[in-house]
């Protein structure tokens, strides 16, 4: 069957920012074989190519020339089951909070850390999904792709991604050569839970609870997210914007003397990581308006469009973040989101 593609589709509902584009052509792909024959239709093609999940990482800002491929690849199963060690496989279209729950539903602990984290399968080994201590980098086992210039397919391993803050191969080297199909992580019924970060044992406290499970973690989580960012299908927004910056123990000692109260943790053995919100609150842009966007009231890390705001001016609005963050801390915080 001949792969069909649509022509100047609106990718408003597609992404989180809701910013009002067009894709030049569009398709869905629901199995690997779809995208396959998609692929080999585009062989002769010189437009670029996206590949879009949820739509939470990325802020467009223009139309796109090319060709939007949307994953819809579903499926969630246990491939292996060693005991305490379980393999569980997530088509990359799978919304990844349904992972989520389906693993808390099946006693499988890990990425209940991870909870309520917007977007989709494919896209959490790209990013490096990480939140309240834990990363995907944690429990990754490997993942399932089919490579764009040719079709074939391949299998990668954990060892392979390259994985770093907010980081991995596949923004680099491995960057619009391959689309992602599937990811497999290795889970444990042995739980180690994880709630030393942030806020979750005061959260936990807050609902009564001495002796967590799984399940308590993860509605935890939930509660603390819920509470300081906005929901997308209310107001336009991708989450974090921007990363926290690193920086060496030198220069994070000078900033503590000159701000005593500034928010940051150890990271590795002699780099400290900054918290960006932080930055940018003390920097006054925190619940900030700026023409139709602005910084979140409840969380300065958080830009949103509060209603028919331009991805341009998004993209200004964080520049003008950045230079405020580095004229007060002489820091550089480098945007989370994807930028097209």
């Amino acid at each position: 069957m001949a792969a069909e593609f649509k022509s100047a589709i609106s990718l408003k509902p597609m992404n989180t920012f809701g910013m009002d584009v067009h894709a030049a052509r569009f398709a869905v792909f629901v199995n690997e074989t779809q995208l396959q024959q998609q692929l080999e239709a585009l062989q002769n093609n010189t437009d670029p190519i996206l590949i879009l999940g949820g739509g939470s990482n990325i802020l467009f800002t223009r139309d796109y020339p090319g060709v939007v491929l949307k994953d819809e690849i579903g499926g969630i199963s246990i491939v292996d089951d060693g005991g305490d060690d379980v393999l569980v496989k997530a088509g990359a279209g799978v919304v990844w909070h349904a992972l989520v729950d389906w693993c808390i539903e099946h006693n499988l602990g890990g990425i209940e850390n991870l909870s309520l984290i917007p977007g989709t399968c494919g896209a959490a080994p790209i990013q490096n999904i990480g939140a309240y201590g834990v990363e995907l980098k944690d429990v990754f086992h490997s993942l399932k792709c089919i490579q764009i210039k040719d079709g074939s397919k391949s299998e990668i391993f954990a060892e392979q991604c390259a994985f770093g803050y907010r980081d991995s191969v596949f923004k680099r080297s491995m960057k619009g050569k391959m689309v992602i199909t599937s990811i497999t992580l290795k889970l444990s019924r042995k739980h180690r839970l994880n709630v030393s970060y942030g806020a979750i044992t005061q959260e936990l406290q807050r609902m009564g609870i001495s002796n967590p499970d799984i399940r308590n973690v993860s509605d935890a989580v939930c509660n603390i997210r819920r509470s300081k960012l906005p929901d997308p299908a209310i107001l336009g927004n991708a989450g974090s914007f921007f990363k926290n910056p690193e920086v060496p123990g030198n220069i994070h000692e000078a900033l503590k003397k000159e701000f005593p109260n500034m928010v940051s943790y150890p990271f590795g053995a002699s780099t400290f990581k900054l918290a960006a919100g932080w930055l940018i609150e003390q920097c006054g842009w925190k619940g900030k308006v700026v023409g139709k966007t602005g910084s979140h009231k409840d969380q300065a890390l958080v830009l949103v469009n509060y209603g028919g705001a331009t991805g341009e001016e998004v993209v200004h609005l964080s520049d003008e973040i950045r230079a405020s963050v580095r004229a007060k801390f002489g820091v550089e915080i480098e945007p989370e989101v994807n930028i097209i």
